[in-house]
């Protein structure tokens, strides 16, 4: 029988001490759960996906057209990604992590997705701060490709727009910066953001300094810790 918890991998990184653990939960069924947990506070678990899931299926709803380039601004797990790749219209797929511990864990097959990513061509990973990639539309997200613009990107980072996960990457959420991201994406380009928390009104006006279209979406999913629903939100921006 395996062992009900397990720490897979532990390593220092530019945030602090990061961690990929493996525990089984038999009131919850004979599955393994992977968390990862930087210091104290955890940052994932496989027991609750499915806004990162919407985050995909929402972002890429509202974008159109064919041989689409994505990018993903986040790598957890890998089910924001993932779920991503599902859209067959999807031609290339750029998944930015700042750690290479988290993009090792996937090349390394230390999570379950990492085989699914691996195993698919028109995945990439790209090593590098997404905050700094996106405010910088002379290079951008593609060190292959100069200024490159894309059909969406996909951002899970921080817990929510005023809450970090680096007090550093506060200064992303400015009319300023967005609109350094935005200019990296094509005309009718989507830019999608997870948030743990309800929609925020102030966020969403923001948003409408930069984008067109501003919608914000609740996901409600079963949360066994608490024997009741828990709630996330995706907000879905579409450029000019």
């Amino acid at each position: 029988m395996p062992p009900l918890f397990e720490e897979i991998d532990s390593q220092t990184s530019a945030l602090g001490e990061i961690s990929l653990r493996r525990r089984r939960m038999p009131a919850f069924g004979d599955r393994d759960i992977y968390e990862v947990k930087l210091g104290d506070e955890f940052l994932m678990s496989s027991m609750f996906v499915d806004a990162e899931e919407a985050l995909s299926t929402l972002g890429l709803a509202a974008t159109q057209g064919d041989k689409l380039s994505v990018v993903v601004g986040g790598l957890g797990l890998g089910y924001t990604a993932v779920t991503a790749l599902k859209d067959e219209r999807i031609s290339e797929l750029l998944v930015v992590d700042a750690l290479d511990t988290v993009i090792g864990w996937h090349k390394d097959e230390l999570v379950p997705l990492g085989r699914i990513l691996n195993a698919d061509a028109r995945n990439r990973y790209i090593l590098g701060s997404f905050f700094d990639l996106a405010t910088d539309p002379s290079t951008g997200f593609d060190p292959d490709s100069a200024a490159k613009k894309f059909d969406a990107i996909l951002l899970d980072i921080d817990h929510s727009p005023t809450e970090f996960l680096n007090a550093a990457n506060a200064s992303f959420y400015t009319t300023e910066n967005l609109t350094l991201m935005a200019e990296q994406l094509k005309s009718k380009g989507v830019f999608a953001m997870w948030s743990q928390n309800l929609p925020e009104a102030n966020f969403e006006t923001l948003l409408k300094t930069v984008f067109t279209s501003v919608t914000s979406h609740v996901v409600s999913f079963y949360n066994p810790f608490q024997n009741g629903e828990s709630t996330n939100s995706v907000y879905v921006c579409i450029k000019t």
